[in-house]
């Protein structure tokens, strides 16, 4: 099972809900989406709004192979706990799906570590999802600290 999240953020996530919508019936593989605040309504995949953050939100990242998220810390960090593969989609200002590039800069910090895939743009998004080789979450303790912590770091100061 693929899941996709967007967060919590007032503004919706269009791009990425429509272009996930767009490709599932390419993808031979459940797909669940959060869409947030997102208006565009998916046709070919089950989504939801917002989730009980325990309840659902923790049970899907637990059972996806894979999970497509925003560039956001708080999700970045819940699915980095429970070590599952992420492609990461930073929100663009230039798209109105957030109001400045925050998440660009966490993307930045996060595209060379190899436990992330980070997509700046979706056009390969489902040859990604079907066929590449997505990285399992591999930590090493010593070294990945640095980025667990400048992680807790965005959460507290945002």
């Amino acid at each position: 099972m693929i899941f996709v999240t967007v967060g919590t953020h007032y503004l919706g996530f269009e791009r990425l809900i429509k272009k996930i919508d767009e490709i599932a019936d390419q993808i031979d593989e459940e797909i669940i989406a959060q869409i947030g605040a997102t208006n565009y309504i998916p046709k070919n995949i089950t989504y939801f709004t917002f989730g009980e953050y325990e309840n659902k939100i923790i049970k899907l990242c637990k059972n996806a192979r894979v999970i497509v998220s925003h560039a956001g810390a708080g999700s970045i960090l819940t699915v980095f706990y429970y070590m599952k593969p992420i492609i990461i989609i930073p929100r663009l200002k230039k798209f109105n799906e957030c109001v400045d590039n925050h998440q660009l800069e966490l993307a930045e910090v996060l595209k060379n570590n190899r436990n992330f895939i980070v997509l700046y743009d979706m056009k390969n998004l489902d040859t990604i999802l079907k066929e590449a080789k997505i990285p399992d979450i591999n930590i090493n303790k010593k070294k990945d600290n640095r980025l667990i912590h400048f992680l807790k770091k965005t959460i507290e100061t945002m």
